[in-house]
């Protein structure tokens, strides 16, 4: 038999940053995780599987819309005619979901209970599915112990939303671990929750399949779903499905041999056009510059002017496949501090008076102010992609000082 067993589809989640980038493709951003679900059914037909399994995290928290759930009940529907059941267990964000509580969904889609853990029997199959949904958000009892135990003589499949073994990158719901989960003795754990794919073989395999769509920057390569083959002798085969619409990738170049702005901004278009040679999928690009160069002075402050450069590469190149979420600058200076005394007296007094700026308290004070007005007017979305708002509301402006430092003498010494 064949399933596939995906999770975290967040349908409608908004793909996090767009008003800081205006040029960015919002009505293909803002379907993909749409778009993703449609591909997931239409491979599903064309697999043929027995079953579904969606582990949690379906909606995406207090979304009101109910076109997002009448959508889903469009894509169960074309399931339904395929003549393919599906099991949905509804995670943190969905116990929020006004839709999960009052949404009629299609009679292929059976829901696992809330209330306590709840088995489904496909008894042509002889497959067994164990689960139990969120109630609220704030699950953080280990649900996994309840499960009831294994039945002989069929295929046991453990539904779960969980933070296995306390991932640091997800909040602790329903925790539990690898060892607890192997010692139920279902032959297959269909987990969800955390976003990333992660397999473990032994006495089960315990499989997170990540999410459909990668929904920012901190959520790159490739995403999907997997297709899970079971032979006569119950051993299971897993297939991770790739049908992400819009992935995300984080791309650093190495600016070493850069002499001018110009230079770094061709190097940034020659690796972006690897990155679409790699496959058809639409990419949202992060670009990271670094290396000590020569070019570090005239970089120093235009970010902004690098970005443009660089979107002229990419409409050479590609456009319609291709968008830059942001490019940051990582960049070192050619010459080192040590040089820069020898060199000219004045730039080493300068960097003596850019030494003791990170620890004066008047100078930092002084600069909060200033910037005080460019972190009031910063959109909500953008504060958790530029962590220096909150760093100037708190007044931690050392690290900023340290790091302007190095770049503003390059680009005096680069002017001189």
């Amino acid at each position: 038999m064949k399933f596939v067993h995906a999770a975290d589809i967040h349908l409608d989640s908004p793909l996090k940053g767009l008003s800081a980038y205006p040029d960015a493709p919002v009505a293909q951003l803002r379907g993909a995780t749409r778009d993703a679900l449609t591909a997931l059914v239409d491979r599903a037909i064309e697999e043929a599987v027995d079953f579904m399994i969606i582990a949690g995290d379906l909606y995406d928290g207090s979304w009101r819309d109910y076109n997002t759930g009448i959508f889903f009940c469009k894509e169960m529907g074309r399931l339904k005619r395929a003549g393919i059941p599906v099991y949905v267990l509804f995670g943190n964000h969905d116990a929020e979901s006004e839709m999960t509580r009052k949404l009629d969904l299609p009679d292929n889609v059976s829901c696992f209970s809330a209330s306590k853990p709840q088995t489904f029997c496909i008894d042509g199959l002889s497959v067994a599915l164990h689960g139990q949904s969120f109630k609220q958000k704030e699950t953080t009892t280990n649900l996994a112990e309840r499960y009831p135990a294994a039945l002989s003589n069929y295929y046991n499949i453990g539904v779960l939303h969980t933070a296995l073994e306390g991932s640091a990158a997800h909040a602790t719901y329903a925790p539990c671990t690898v060892d607890e989960l192997h010692a139920k003795g279902y032959q297959y754990w269909a987990l969800g929750h955390v976003h990333e794919f992660f397999q473990w073989t032994g006495p089960s395999t315990i499989v997170f399949p990540g999410n459909l769509q990668g929904r920012h920057v901190r959520e790159c390569g490739r995403r999907g779903a997997v297709l899970v083959t079971v032979d006569d002798r119950g051993h299971s085969q897993v297939e991770r499905l790739f049908i992400d619409i819009l992935r995300w990738e984080h791309v650093r170049v190495d600016a070493s041999a850069c002499t001018s702005l110009i230079e770094v901004s061709r190097c940034i278009g020659q690796a972006l056009a690897a990155l679409l040679d790699e496959g058809p999928t639409a990419r949202a690009v992060r670009v990271t510059v670094h290396g000590r160069t020569r070019a570090h002075g005239q970089l120093f402050g235009l970010e902004a002017q690098l970005r443009s450069e660089v979107l002229a590469q990419i409409a050479g190149i590609g456009h319609e496949r291709l968008w830059l979420e942001k490019v940051q600058l990582d960049t070192e200076a050619f010459m080192d501090a040590q040089q820069s005394h020898e060199r000219l007296d004045a730039f080493a007094e300068l960097q003596d008076i850019l030494a003791t700026a990170a620890v004066d308290p008047e100078f930092v004070e002084h600069l909060r102010q200033k910037l005080a007005a460019f972190a009031a007017k910063a959109p909500l979305d953008l504060h958790p992609m530029v962590p220096l708002i909150d760093d100037i509301r708190n007044g931690q402006l050392h690290a900023l000082i340290k790091r302007v430092s190095p770049g503003l003498l390059a680009h005096l010494q680069q002017q001189e």
